[in-house]
């Protein structure tokens, strides 16, 4: 089960990261995951179903959701799409903090379930459909990088902040949830490092006491939060690139094991061979659309 913090890196020379969504062509899951950064979704066509806390929201054309730093959720895009993502640098709101040092945005303009208990908004409100329409410009200004086209994008993506700190930001929040966002930041840091020095001996014991944890405690953190086990968490961050690199590599299976932190060619082709079916050295013949995006 794959379970990660997702790290965000802005656009050259710009204070956010702007895309097309990587799930436009359908038939697509992205698993839980989580992330410091604000980030938009918003459907230009087509649907797309997000879950928070177990709960499905269905997000159809000219719609948005907005997800909160180290919130967890999953992704779902069975059908074609063309939506954009706006990723914001959790920094462009340091001014608009709560004492705790926490900030939480309301923008559910996606309608939830309706067999889910909790508010639904029936029609978009006029600033839900200036919030679309803002994006919509911005990525269009991206994309046509005209000249002074970066003072353009830069007023655009301002009057979008302005409307989260004004309309969408929560001025109260509960307990539970800013210590669940604490424990996110700490679980992120840990997973950070992991990524970076995956393809060393990292043991629990090892990263608990780097981190100042018990094993016991840091071993609780990952069933709790990331809902899967250290060792688990650790192969599927090893696995992630090592199916990358054997796509786009000519390198043996052998020292693609050996590059990603596996014992060998043997441990490597049996935890392939139990995530996707097929050994490692027939991926070239297989198609591969069904295989989940795990970086």
């Amino acid at each position: 089960m794959e379970f990660q913090h997702e790290l965000i890196i802005p656009n050259e020379g710009l204070p956010f990261k702007l895309f097309l969504f990587e799930g436009r062509n359908g038939n697509y899951v992205r698993e839980k995951h989580w992330h410091t950064s604000i980030e938009i979704f918003t459907v230009m066509e087509g649907s797309l179903f997000f879950y928070i806390d177990e709960v499905e929201y269905p997000l159809k054309a000219g719609e948005f959701l907005i997800i909160n730093s180290n919130e967890v959720h999953s992704i779902q895009a069975p059908v074609r799409n063309e939506t954009i993502v706006l990723q914001i640098p959790l920094k462009q709101f340091t001014d608009y903090f709560t004492a705790q040092r926490f900030i939480r945005f309301h923008g559910r303009n996606a309608r939830q379930r309706e067999d889910v208990y909790a508010p639904v908004v029936s029609e978009p409100s006029e600033t839900d459909k200036r919030m679309v329409s803002l994006i919509q410009d911005l990525y269009r200004i991206y994309l046509s990088k005209e000249t002074g086209y970066e003072f353009r994008i830069r007023a655009v993506f301002y009057e979008i902040l302005y409307l989260m700190v004004s309309t969408y930001r929560e001025t109260e929040v509960e307990e539970s949830e800013l210590k669940n966002s604490r424990r996110l930041d700490a679980l992120s840091k840990i997973t950070t490092y992991m990524r970076e020095h995956y393809r060393e001996d990292l043991k629990l014991s090892g990263l608990a006491a780097m981190f100042g944890y018990s094993d016991a405690y840091l071993s609780r953190m990952f069933r709790k939060y990331a809902k899967v086990n250290f060792k688990t968490y650790l192969q599927d961050i090893r696995m992630a690139y090592a199916y990358k690199e054997l796509l786009n590599t000519d390198h043996t299976i052998s020292s693609i094991a050996l590059d990603n932190g596996f014992a060998s060619s043997r441990a490597f082709s049996r935890e392939f061979v139990k995530r996707y079916g097929i050994l490692p050295g027939r991926v070239e013949r297989q198609n591969h659309k069904n295989v989940k995006k795990v970086l």
